[in-house]
């Protein structure tokens, strides 16, 4: 039992160091900071990533890609906070991931599959949902 707790530990800081990574790569690349390529934001999606947004229309790894792609330097000064990471389920070399991202804007509740590969996490699916404003 404490080797799981253990694996769980070192899963969840695993998780939160590459949740909170891409989503600093992302905020680079949105505010157009000089320097970042977006390669390390192409890298870490998985062959065969989808992402449900919280509009509800799913987009495939391509798709995404593009989008982002095109959306460089689209939000001078962009600023993501990402809160309340959990490892919702752990099994082989996936991972199931919640948590919350904090825009100027709004909030989204994530939910996030991860593979282990290569020594890091590449993301496979991302589900999002609209987090209701702060009273």
């Amino acid at each position: 039992m404490a080797a799981r707790a253990v694996a769980a530990g070192e899963d969840l800081v695993a998780v939160r160091e590459e949740v909170v990574r891409h989503h600093e790569v992302i905020e680079r690349w949105l505010s157009g900071e000089p320097g970042q390529g977006f390669e390390e934001f192409e890298r870490a999606h998985a062959e065969g990533f989808t992402l449900a947004g919280p509009d509800g229309r799913t987009l495939d790894r391509g798709q995404v890609l593009r989008q982002v792609r095109e959306l460089r330097g689209a939000a001078p000064g962009l600023r993501i906070e990402i809160r309340d990471v959990r490892v919702v389920a752990a099994e082989g070399a996936l991972l199931v991931a919640a948590y919350e991202e904090w825009q100027q804007d709004g909030a989204r509740g994530s939910t996030a599959v991860l593979r282990r590969e290569d020594g890091g996490l590449r993301w496979l699916h991302l589900h999002e949902t609209w987090l209701p404003a702060p009273a």
